[in-house]
């Protein structure tokens, strides 16, 4: 028996988009109606080609990678050097750290 899960909000599912195209419009390429249960999945998943905002968003999201999420080494130095401007302007006394 694992532990017990208890949060104060439940989370939402995400409400998945419906792409409407209209029933003459050759805007989409053809679809493998097959391939998923029903017909309105197959047209969800495919996008107009004039929807630049449906198209920016999935190659925003497939861009997306974590290997350069370490801390910046430029924030820190410049972190230290304010910290160090700072306790100057207020005349701190470095002296009561040191014997």
């Amino acid at each position: 028996m694992g532990p017990i899960k208890f949060t104060l909000i439940k989370r939402l599912p995400k409400n998945k988009r419906f792409n409407y195209t209209p029933r003459h419009y050759k805007g989409k390429e053809d679809t493998d109606e097959l391939k998923y249960p029903t017909k309105f999945d197959a047209y969800a998943d495919n996008l107009n080609k004039n929807d630049f905002g449906g198209h920016w968003h999935e190659s925003r999201i497939k861009s997306r990678n974590r290997d350069n999420s370490e801390f910046n080494k430029t924030i820190l130095i410049l972190v230290m050097v304010f910290i160090f401007v700072f306790l100057f302007i207020i005349d701190f006394d470095l002296s009561i750290f040191f014997s």
